[in-house]
């Protein structure tokens, strides 16, 4: 079956300064979930200028303990992996993510875009649609997608916040219309 969870964000903020918030995000006191995160490859394109990064992120697992008692969900810690292509002359950058623990039982998996917003080109748009499925865990597979599905709408907007937070910090007041 499997959960999606669309969101959608506008940070009044430009483009560059969205895109570095982002990749200083994690770990960060506001979610200590995140444990780290380390780039492990970067390269740029010479004919296109786009910057292809490649970041491993170690989180803490989430999972409720009373599920717990599932020994494959027993684990203390959860690795997601993250491509992007960042595109400074089109002012766009594209994310996928996706879980590098328990791929036999589940599918995790986000597409995230950062653009210029098309209502003021000072501001950055972000969208992301997020889509977990289970399966493999018999009667838990509907119990384990409704949590993930709660799970991936808060940490959305804890992302968000925390971007706004970051973004608020380190280059002032959002930018008026």
């Amino acid at each position: 079956m499997g959960v999606t969870v669309d969101v959608r964000q506008v940070y009044k903020y430009p483009f560059e300064q969205v895109v570095a918030s982002f990749l200083r995000k994690y770990p960060n006191p506001m979610d200590k979930n995140v444990i780290s995160v380390k780039t492990v490859e970067e390269k740029r394109d010479v004919s296109t200028g786009i910057i292809y990064r490649k970041r491993i992120a170690v989180c803490q697992n989430v999972v409720p303990e009373i599920l717990r008692k599932v020994s494959i969900l027993k684990v203390p810690s959860i690795q997601l992996e993250e491509e992007s292509w960042l595109n400074p002359q089109e002012r766009n950058m594209a994310i996928r993510s996706h879980c590098l623990t328990w791929t036999q039982y589940a599918s995790m998996k986000e597409e995230s875009v950062f653009r210029e917003s098309m209502e003021n080109p000072n501001w950055t748009e972000f969208i992301q649609r997020g889509r977990i499925s289970i399966t493999g865990a018999g009667f838990l597979n509907c119990i384990l997608e409704t949590f993930a599905s709660t799970f991936l709408r808060q940490g959305a907007q804890k992302g968000i916040r925390i971007m706004e937070m970051l973004l608020k910090e380190q280059c002032g007041a959002p930018l008026a219309e």
